[in-house]
C-alpha cells in the first residue's frame, strides 16, 4: 500500500512496483489509509509521514494498536535530519528514505524487507476479509472474527481456490480427512450455514460463499 498526498509521487511508485510484480493499493491521506488498509490488509506499506488529516505517525501508530505487527513499513519523508531518521527508525520503521528519492532505490529497500519479513505476513485477503492461517485468525474489515476449527478449515480452504465450484465430498476431505465415509453432506451444509452467518452481510442471500446448485459451493472473490 503506498500512502503518499503527492499524487505525481504516489502514481511514480505505484507504477514502479507494478512494474516489478507487486499488487499495489493506494491512499492519499492518513485517514483513507485506515479504509483502505482495513479493506486489503496489504504486507508493506510505504508511508509518508507528512499527510494530511491524520499524519504518517498517526496512521503508523493506529495500525500498531490495532495489533498488525506483521506489517513491514517504509517511510518516505521530506525530513533530511539525521535525528528525524532515527525518530522514524525507532518508531519501527523497517526502512527510511528521504524525499527526492530514486524509484529503483524504493524498490530494492522494499525487496530487502520483504526478504527479512515477508515469512510474517502469510494472508490471504478479498474484500475486507482476511485469513492468516499461521496465526489462526480471521479478520472482516479490521473486526476479529471468531470461527470453529472447521468453520476456519473451510474458509481458508475456499479462499485459497476463489471462484472454483467444490464439491461436497471434497470440503469434507478439508475438514474429516479421516471420517469421509462417516460425514454426511447436510454436516458440510451446517458448518456452512455458521461460516455465511458470520462472515456475510446477508447469510440468506450470500455474496462470499455461494451455493451451485446439483454441484457445490463455491468461494466469490470480489478483489
Amino acid at each position: 500500500m503506498v500512502v503518499e498526498d503527492d499524487r505525481m509521487i504516489r502514481n511514480l511508485i505505484y507504477i514502479y512496483l507494478q512494474k516489478n510484480g507487486y499488487d499495489v493499493v493506494a491512499a492519499s491521506d492518513g485517514e483513507e489509509a485506515k479504509s483502505v488498509f482495513e479493506h486489503h490488509h496489504p504486507c508493506l506499506i510505504v508511508l509518508d509521514l507528512m499527510l494530511p488529516k491524520v499524519s504518517g505517525e498517526e496512521f503508523y501508530t493506529w495500525m500498531r494498536n490495532e495489533g498488525h505487527h506483521d506489517v513491514s513499513v517504509v517511510m518516505l519523508s521530506a525530513k533530511v535530519r539525521v535525528d528525524d531518521k532515527i525518530s522514524g527508525l525507532r518508531l519501527g520503521a523497517d526502512a527510511y528514505l528521504t524525499k527526492p528519492f530514486d524509484p529503483n532505490e524504493l524498490v530494492a529497500q522494499i525487496e530487502a524487507v520483504l526478504r527479512r519479513t515477508g515469512q510474517f505476513c502469510q494472508k490471504i485477503v478479498d474484500n475486507g476479509l482476511c485469513i492468516m492461517p499461521r496465526k489462526g485468525h480471521v479478520l472482516l474489515y479490521g473486526e476479529d472474527i471468531k470461527l470453529t476449527k472447521y468453520e476456519f478449515n473451510l474458509l481458508y480452504y475456499f479462499m485459497q481456490n476463489p471462484d472454483v465450484i467444490l464439491s461436497r465430498e471434497q470440503l469434507i476431505k478439508q475438514i474429516h480427512p479421516n471420517m469421509e465415509r462417516d460425514v454426511m453432506d447436510r454436516t458440510i451444509d451446517a458448518h456452512i450455514k455458521k461460516l455465511r452467518e458470520k462472515i456475510e452481510v446477508n447469510p440468506h442471500q450470500p455474496r462470499r460463499v455461494q451455493t451451485v446448485r446439483g454441484m457445490g459451493y463455491k468461494f466469490v472473490s470480489n478483489k
